[in-house]
């Protein structure tokens, strides 16, 4: 596997390094059905490929209680258990169905910290072939302002790639 994308490098590297993980992850998920496997590889792929992704990992939707999500594989420390649509960053990626891409979580109106040396988050909506939302990818970094537009893109056509069109 390529080397891990540092904070040094840039943008265009940034890029680039993403390109390059979304092929590494659809040649790895090829074929493969499985809902878990296809989350755990993401977010093991994707963690072990930028040092500012701290926590990296999924919330699922909840079958028994639709509004609200409930932890599911990741890479970090521990992660919150059960997050309320509208609660927090991801609630509201939840809720809303839009990205967050958050430069301070500090300053963000109820985050939950679940960890607190997160300082930034980016939370994706990852929807099936059906539109139906079926979790959020959230990545949180210790440094402020680690996530941009290039993350957003770029997460959001592997999430797309990886659960919409497979």
């Amino acid at each position: 596997m390529a080397e891990a994308f540092n904070d040094k490098t840039l943008p265009d590297a940034k890029t680039e390094r993403y390109a390059a993980v979304a092929e590494e992850i659809a040649a790895v998920l090829d074929g493969e059905p499985n809902l878990t496997a296809r989350m755990a590889t993401v977010a093991s792929m994707l963690a072990s490929s930028f040092d500012d992704y701290f926590w990296t990992g999924f919330y699922v939707v909840d079958p028994d209680k639709p509004d609200e999500l409930v932890v599911g594989p990741y890479q970090g420390t521990l992660g919150c258990l059960r997050i309320a649509f509208g609660r927090g960053v991801c609630g509201t990626a939840a809720r809303t169905r839009q990205t967050q891409v958050v430069e301070d979580v500090h300053a963000f109106p109820g985050h939950i910290a679940c960890d607190s040396r997160s300082a930034s988050e980016i939370v994706v909506p990852v929807v099936d072939a059906q539109g139906r939302l079926i979790a959020v990818f959230d990545v949180d970094s210790e440094r402020p302002a680690a996530f941009d537009a290039v993350d957003a893109e770029w997460l959001e056509r592997i999430l797309l790639r990886t659960f919409a069109e497979a």
